[in-house]
């Protein structure tokens, strides 16, 4: 069974390449590769001046062995970024990553999500070296029946929303490379991973809660719930990550016991209502913190989802190891640290990375 934590060991002068390392998740992922020893590379699409962002806030340029800012939908262009980066072990989290924009670009979102994919998939299979592969998709990929039960890797994929749909078909694109191009011995192995909605320092996409809720609270207004009863599977980024790295170390060591599908979800207790999390969070939130039900017309969002990370228990070792309360302070500590003193962001952001992997794993009870 793996360790409880990642191995920096193993990652200490490894090539690894991030797609989408401009991105929330993708930040958070390259710090803590390169605070294992890794070299780490990215390719992505600049990221959003218009707003704060945290690959500039922890200042990723300035210690990433490389970051390329390349569209994943140009072939080309892709393939020559892939090439330069020669990578050992892939990450891809390069996506349209938010519900409410593929409905006004589901054309965008498809070609990214899927294509994408594809384009990444493909321009990996004339590198022997790469000898792990880790594709992100989302909790939102299977077909949501509103079940009280949570969702497990061989329940149906589908999706209602261009997004949603998008990550099925990347699992199925991923699927389909994997048992066509892949089989060799030598071949990479390759995984996808789900993870639910992942929340932290840093995060400042448009439409998503705890971002909003920041903003509302900063400018003193009210914050606009669209629908405060929903349940959700909320997560600290750092769960969900030591999930992928434990696949990728696995995919390395044992691959073709590994590669296949994983869900890492939060434990029971952090399956809760849109406006508990919006309650939990003010009482961390030294700013005062209102909010209300907005009425107005919004594309239609499930009720609730749920994920079963058994699997990952049994097979890798894994646990989440932070409670939603602590989640949401930690959280919290890292907004207000960037509201009062932004240049301390980076400090903060490595020990929270190295408080994280000193702490244990919660007992879960799969729903």
């Amino acid at each position: 069974m793996i360790a409880n934590s990642p191995d920096p060991s193993f990652w200490s002068g490894k090539r690894v390449l991030i797609t989408g390392h401009t991105g929330f998740k993708g930040s958070w992922l390259a710090l803590w590769l390169h605070q294992m020893g890794a070299h780490v590379h990215g390719i992505a699409l600049p990221p959003d001046a218009s707003a704060p962002n945290l690959y500039s806030v922890i200042s990723c340029a300035h210690w990433m062995a490389s970051s390329c800012f390349v569209d994943i939908t140009h072939r080309d262009e892709l393939q020559k970024a892939v090439d330069a980066c020669r990578p050992e072990i892939v990450f891809h989290l390069a996506a349209q990553s938010l519900v409410r924009t593929s409905y006004e670009s589901p054309l965008e979102t498809i070609s990214t999500n899927v294509l994408g994919t594809a384009h990444l998939l493909e321009s990996l299979r004339s590198h022997d070296a790469v000898r792990a592969i880790v594709i992100v998709t989302s909790d939102k990929c299977y077909e949501n029946r509103e079940s009280v039960w949570s969702y497990r890797e061989h329940d149906l994929l589908g999706g209602s929303d261009p997004y949603s749909a998008s990550k099925a078909a990347a699992e199925l694109i991923t699927a389909s490379y994997r048992r066509s191009f892949f089989q060799k011995p030598g071949a990479a192995a390759i995984a996808s991973v789900r993870a639910g909605n992942v929340f932290g320092g840093g995060d400042w996409a448009a439409g998503r809660l705890i971002p909003d809720m920041i903003r509302t609270a900063v400018s003193g207004q009210e914050l606009r719930l669209r629908y405060p009863h929903s349940i959700r599977p909320w997560q600290h980024v750092l769960d969900p990550l030591s999930g992928y790295i434990a696949v990728a170390e696995r995919l390395w060591q044992e691959p073709a016991a590994h590669a296949c599908a994983w869900n890492f979800g939060p434990p029971s207790a952090s399956h809760c209502e849109v406006q508990d999390l919006v309650k939990l969070f003010a009482q961390s939130w030294k700013l005062p913190l209102t909010w209300g039900i907005d009425t107005g017309e919004h594309p239609a969002e499930h009720h609730q989802l749920r994920l079963d990370s058994s699997l990952a228990e049994t097979k890798l070792g894994w646990q989440p190891r932070l409670d939603l309360t602590t989640a949401v302070e930690w959280t919290a500590s890292w907004y207000q640290t960037f509201i009062e003193q932004p240049d301390a962001c980076l400090a903060l952001t490595k020990q929270q990375v190295s408080r994280y992997q000193t702490l244990p794993g919660l007992y879960r009870r799969s729903l």
